[in-house]
């Protein structure tokens, strides 16, 4: 048993996939924070776009 124990405690092949979870969560948390951040100048930019094609779309069916 003691032997199993000590195979378990220097075992590290999960240090490493814990560590890129970790990384994975603040990659994840850095984007929800630029997201909501960017929330309102991406909506504004979607609605400029948005009026400009459908402004091109009338003005060039009447031609």
């Amino acid at each position: 048993m003691r032997k199993l124990m000590k195979a378990f405690v220097r075992d590290e092949r999960g240090v490493s996939a814990m560590e890129y979870a970790v990384l994975a969560g603040i990659v994840v948390l850095a984007l929800g924070a630029m997201a909501s951040a960017f929330n309102s100048s991406i909506s504004t930019m979607f609605s400029g776009l948005f009026s400009k094609v459908s402004s091109a779309q009338s003005s060039g069916s009447g031609s």
